[in-house]
């Protein structure tokens, strides 16, 4: 990949951030299309976000950036407008910088979670669908199950507030929804989905009860590495299929860039 002094950058803004899939497969990307471009992560802890952001809103030469968890629900306070699945959920996954530094905010991992469950052959419809988490990922994975028909969600986080605000809002936006808070008993699910953080450092418990799993449950996850998180290890030795976290990102990187290139 050859970068010239034209280049036009992009990010990934997380902590931690040596887990991160995006840089390569973006960069990957720019190397294909002969793009001069690159995508680089940065480490932001949460008492630097507002400063990084300023930072960032200063570069000319920058068209965009990712956000990871810890920041995809404080990032909304940080742009100046937001916009479609990221103004329904209150987080924001993609920024793209406009003229001016101007930031405009969308979230693309529902999205592309769904999308990636389908390609694997699992239609979420009708499903019984269990989420651990209700931060950033957990919410766009809850939102965008209940648009694809799920008939109920069982929502479990270790905050029982925050999981209940986002039943709350997901019942709200999705009456035919059953949306429930639970306990980490994915017990009579059809799909049991961590949306944690958990699994990235060793030694993490696991999110959930995997002894309460039915064979035929689905077990996904959206973290990216290790590329077998404990949890799927553990589920796939039960007996259930697992469902990778690569595949959120592979489904909705087409969209992100759409995104940013409508600066």
């Amino acid at each position: 990949m050859n970068i010239t002094g034209k280049a036009r950058l992009y990010a990934i803004v997380g902590d931690p951030i040596a887990h991160v899939r995006v840089p390569a497969v973006f960069n990957a990307r720019f190397a294909e299309q002969g793009t001069d471009a690159a995508c680089v992560p940065l480490h932001v802890t949460a008492a630097g976000l507002r400063a990084a952001i300023g930072g960032l809103r200063a570069l000319q030469n920058l068209d965009g950036f990712v956000v990871t968890a810890p920041h995809k629900h404080t990032m909304v306070e940080l742009c100046d407008e937001v916009i479609g699945e990221g103004r329904l959920v209150g987080a924001v996954n993609a920024v793209r910088r406009e003229g001016g530094g101007r930031l405009v905010g969308d979230l693309f991992d529902g999205q592309g979670f769904v999308a990636g469950l389908r390609a694997a052959g699992h239609s979420p419809q009708g499903m019984r669908a269990f989420v651990a988490g209700a931060g950033g990922a957990a919410s766009a994975v809850s939102f965008a199950l209940a648009r694809a028909g799920v008939a109920a969600i069982t929502i479990h986080n270790r905050t029982a507030p925050r999981a209940e605000s986002l039943a709350r809002t997901l019942r709200a936006a999705y009456p035919s929804c059953d949306v429930r808070v639970g306990a980490a008993d994915p017990a009579g699910h059809d799909l049991a989905v961590n949306a944690t953080s958990v699994g990235l450092e060793p030694g993490d418990p696991l999110p959930f009860q995997v002894s309460a799993l039915g064979r035929a449950t689905v077990v996904a996850e959206v973290l990216m590495k290790p590329e077998k998180t404990p949890l799927l290890v553990a589920a796939e030795h039960r007996g259930c299929p697992i469902h990778l976290g690569r595949h959120m990102l592979d489904r909705q990187v087409d969209l992100m860039f759409e995104f940013f290139a409508a600066r």
